[in-house]
């Protein structure tokens, strides 16, 4: 194997572990591109006639580790993110229903609203002239008035505690450190197939994330960046190639 030449074509897949605690956080092995590069800085030392370079002095070592994904999940985001991971949420809602009573003045809606402002509106002036409620119990809305139109239209804060996962962002909110170890294969030109490894000793997801949402094209894709430091003992990076 040694002085193989070698190619690759396939994603690395990655174990994300907490620098900090040591356990597994992310297994992301749904990537379409991993892409992994080593910086540096050089600078010279010059002397003599014409300035020319003497001495060459390496620094600064540093990288990125960069992961292209179609595939997202909660925990993704927040690895990206550093938020918090919360069971409930509460979000505004809008609702078609139906006026009904000998009144014209009730209301019964499919969610139950939360503590908060409700908004009605005729169903053929939404978001326009507000109609007036006189009451809220659960889920039915009693009208001050009787309703001139037999189809409503409510907005309304709900409030949902169940099969939730919220990522709570805040301005204070900041990835943590990381571990990885990839893993993809090589391909020699003897025709074998090897495990290649990579191990980035201590990885900072930057705080960057862009969410698009089209009804065309292909599905949306999110990009992670990761800056690749050196860890207590001055490790970067692993790249391990395996003959079987």
């Amino acid at each position: 194997m040694t002085n193989s030449s070698m190619a690759n074509r396939e994603v690395c897949d990655l174990i994300f572990v907490d620098y900090a605690t040591k356990k597994p956080f992310l297994n992301l092995d749904f990537a379409n591109v991993s892409t992994t590069e080593l910086t540096g800085e050089s600078v010279f030392a010059y002397g003599g006639k014409g300035h020319p370079k003497r001495m060459q002095f390496a620094g600064e070592r540093g990288g990125t580790m960069t992961i292209e994904t179609q595939i997202q999940t909660v925990k993704l985001w927040q690895l990206i993110t550093g938020g918090e991971l919360g069971t409930t949420a509460k979000f505004v809602a809008r609702e078609e229903a139906a006026v009904t009573g000998e009144d014209k003045k009730t209301i019964t809606l499919k969610g139950t609203p939360a503590e908060g402002a409700i908004s009605i509106f005729a169903a053929d002036d939404d978001c326009g002239a507000e109609l007036t409620y006189a009451d809220v119990t659960g889920s039915v809305i009693t009208l001050t008035d009787a309703c001139a139109s037999d189809q409503v239209i409510v907005y309304y804060m709900k409030e949902v505690a169940q099969g939730v996962q919220r990522i709570n962002i805040k301005s204070t909110s900041f990835p943590k450190n990381f571990i990885v170890y990839g893993d993809t294969v090589m391909k020699t030109d003897a025709d074998e197939i090897l495990p290649y490894k990579l191990t980035a000793y201590k990885v900072a997801p930057q705080s960057n994330m862009s969410l698009s949402f089209s009804n065309n094209g292909d599905p949306g894709s999110i990009t992670i960046t990761c800056d690749l430091m050196a860890d207590g003992d001055n490790n970067i990076l692993d790249l391990v190639l395996i003959e079987e």
